[in-house]
């Protein structure tokens, strides 16, 4: 065999290996490290979703006993109700709001003893109300001083005021910043009915201590519109739910979370990959269609179902694509 027939199949036997596949060629990403990272989808944070039950659904006993009630039931945070029914049947505010911010850290300390972290106080004030500046700003301050993230308001049924909230909240914005607060402003039918509603509001004001809570238990009652699209118009404005289901049938009733007609996956889906600490404050826990408990241990029990059921919706959306 001449050296030209062994040179000439040394050839074609090297070329047919290279046309089989290119078996023996290594990756790119293992050559060069950096172009497998480079291919690599970058990393999604999971969203910190903080299950808090309101104090709201314990009005009708006292104060201590809705902490205890919320410490029971598995929270480990808490979000401050309007008022509760104390010693002598009154109905008196959880926090005044002329009361000074001591008296909102000394709240404060009072649920962290217990093990609970309050997440949001309501204002009980609406933004275009003839104090609501003041107010509002009274809040802000006694959040900071509480180390509470949030406050919540909202409008009138009847409809807010555009150009008020406007002004109002690029005023209240910097005292929001400035006691490491979030001011942040949820559904209540009227004008400011809607996530989409809110976000255009907030989207004007540009302030980084203003933003939107999600109800879309609100958006489904006093609009009977989908929260499901329309949280799709706001979601990258949303920093905290004020968790409440709703039906429609067999009777138009608000109800806990799990119990209406509301996709609580769905809803929770375009925030679940934030990164951000996100409250989710159940408003309402209750059943439908059967009376409320009278006692405070039924209030427990369904406070505990709620959180169970949240518990469930997050894990699922957090878990691994497979």
């Amino acid at each position: 065999m001449t050296d030209r027939t062994s040179s000439r199949r040394t050839f074609l036997r090297d070329a047919a290996s290279l046309a089989g596949g290119a078996l023996a060629v290594p990756a790119l990403s293992a050559v060069l490290p950096q172009f497998a990272k480079s291919q690599e989808k970058p990393a999604r944070r999971p969203t910190d979703f903080q299950i808090a039950c309101m104090t709201l659904p314990y009005s009708a006993f006292p104060l201590e006993r809705a902490l205890e009630g919320v410490k029971d039931a598995g929270y480990r945070y808490v979000a401050w109700g309007t008022t509760h029914k104390e010693e002598g049947g009154k109905q008196q505010p959880v926090l005044a709001a002329a009361a000074p911010p001591e008296k909102a850290k000394e709240l404060a300390d009072r649920c962290r003893d217990l093990g609970l972290s309050p997440v949001m106080m309501f204002s009980m004030v609406y933004p275009e109300a003839q104090n609501g500046l003041e107010v509002l700003a009274s809040r802000l301050k006694q959040a900071g001083a509480a180390g509470v993230p949030q406050v919540l308001t909202f409008g009138h049924t009847e409809g807010g005021k555009k150009d008020v909230w406007i002004e109002r909240f690029k005023k209240l914005g910097p005292i929001a910043r400035d006691n490491g607060v979030l001011l942040v402003v949820k559904q209540h039918g009227g004008t400011t009915g809607t996530g989409e509603a809110c976000a255009e509001i907030i989207r004007d004001v540009n302030d980084e201590g203003v933003w939107v809570n999600y109800d879309a238990g609100n958006v489904m009652d006093y609009l009977d519109l989908d929260p499901i699209a329309d949280i799709q118009k706001c979601a990258d404005t949303v920093r905290s739910f004020c968790i409440k289901d709703h039906r429609n049938w067999p009777k138009d009733q608000d109800c806990g979370p799990g119990l209406g007609e509301i996709d609580h996956y769905r809803l929770l889906h375009p925030v679940v990959f934030t990164g951000l600490k996100m409250p989710l404050c159940c408003e309402n826990i209750f059943a439908p269609l059967v009376p409320r408990p009278t006692a405070p241990e039924g209030i427990d029990a369904l406070a505990r179902r709620a959180r169970e059921f949240l518990e469930t919706v997050i894990a699922g959306l957090h878990a691994p694509e497979k």
